[in-house]
C-alpha cells in the first residue's frame, strides 16, 4: 500500500462508490501547480510594496474581562487548541488496522500531524498577540498560521498528485511559509513594511485547495474541501467586517467570530479524516 505512484487514475466521471473522479489528471494537476506558483511569483515581484496598515492592531472589541485585555479576541482562540489536541490524539492512537481505514500510506499522516500541532500553536500565538497587539507579537500569530496553510497544501499534493512530491514539498513549504513571515517582520523593523510575500502564501494555499477539487481523489469525503474553503473565506470576511459587526450591538466583533469560524474549519479537516475511506481503484 506504500506504493502510491502506481495508484490507478480514473477517467472523468462517476466512481462505483459515488465519489466523482477528477476533472483533470494528476499530471495536469502537477503542471497546474507549477504554473500557479510561477504566476504568483511573477505577480508578487510586479506588485508595489504592501505595508501593514497602521490601524491593523486597533481591533473593535477591546473590552477587559477577568483582568485580561481584549478578552474575547483572546479566549476565542480556544477552539484552535481543542481541535489541534483532538487531531493529534486521533492520529497518534490509530493502530495499524485503523490507520489503513484513513490513510493509504502511514506517511500521509505527517502533514496532518504538523497541521494539528500548528493549530495548537495558533491558540497560544494568537492569544499572546491579542493581549497586546503590535508587530512584534503579530509575528508569533502569523508563524503558526503558515504552518497550517503549508501543511494542508502538502497533504493535498501527496493525496491528489504524488506521495513523493508531497513529502518532499512539506519541509520546503514550511520554510517558505515561515520565511514569508520573517521577511515581513524584517521589512517592518527596517521601515519598509511589505506583506506581499506573506499574503501570497495565504492566497497560494487557497488557490491550491480549489485546484485539489479538480484532481482525482484518493479518498471519499472529497467534498469536505469545499466546506473547508467556504469556512475559511467566511472567516476572512468576518475579519474584514470586524468593526461593522461589533457596531451592530456591541456583543461580539467580527474578529472574534473569525477565530470561531476558522476553528470550525480546522475541525472540519479532522472530521474529514475521521470519516473518509480510501477509494479502491
Amino acid at each position: 500500500m506504500e506504493n502510491l505512484e502506481s495508484h490507478t487514475v480514473h477517467p472523468v466521471g462517476q466512481r462505483a462508490n459515488g465519489e466523482r473522479a477528477g476533472l483533470i489528471s494528476r499530471k495536469a494537476g502537477l503542471w497546474s501547480l507549477v504554473a500557479i506558483t510561477t504566476i504568483l511569483v511573477v505577480v508578487v515581484l510586479l506588485l508595489p510594496r504592501i505595508p501593514l496598515p497602521q490601524w491593523y492592531h486597533a481591533f473593535a472589541d477591546q473590552r477587559v474581562c477577568l483582568g485580561v485585555p481584549n478578552f474575547w479576541n483572546v479566549v476565542s482562540n480556544l477552539p484552535y487548541a481543542i481541535v489541534g489536541v483532538w487531531g493529534l490524539v486521533f492520529l497518534a492512537q490509530l493502530d495499524s488496522e485503523e490507520l489503513s481505514h484513513h490513510f493509504v500510506s502511514r506517511k500521509e499522516r505527517w502533514p496532518y500531524l504538523i497541521l494539528f500541532a500548528g493549530l495548537v500553536l495558533i491558540a497560544f500565538g494568537s492569544s499572546y498577540y491579542h493581549m497586546h497587539p503590535d508587530n512584534a507579537r503579530l509575528l508569533w500569530d502569523q508563524l503558526p498560521m503558515t504552518i497550517v496553510f503549508m501543511s494542508l497544501v502538502s497533504a493535498l499534493v501527496l493525496e491528489r498528485i504524488s506521495l513523493r512530491a508531497g513529502l518532499w514539498l512539506l519541509p520546503v513549504l514550511l520554510l517558505i511559509g515561515g520565511g514569508s513571515v520573517l521577511q515581513w517582520y524584517w521589512s517592518e523593523v527596517h521601515g519598509v513594511g511589505d506583506m506581499r510575500f506573506y499574503a501570497t502564501v495565504q492566497g497560494y494555499s487557497v488557490l491550491f485547495l480549489f485546484l485539489a477539487l479538480l484532481l482525482p481523489p484518493r479518498y471519499t469525503r472529497g467534498r469536505d474541501l469545499i466546506v473547508i474553503a467556504g469556512l475559511y473565506g467566511f472567516a476572512k470576511l468576518l475579519e474584514a467586517l470586524d468593526r461593522v459587526i461589533f457596531r451592530w450591538g456591541g456583543v461580539v466583533s467580527g474578529h472574534t467570530l473569525k477565530h470561531l469560524v476558522s476553528g470550525v474549519a480546522g475541525y472540519w479537516i479532522l472530521r474529514m479524516l475521521q470519516k473518509r475511506r480510501p477509494i479502491s481503484g
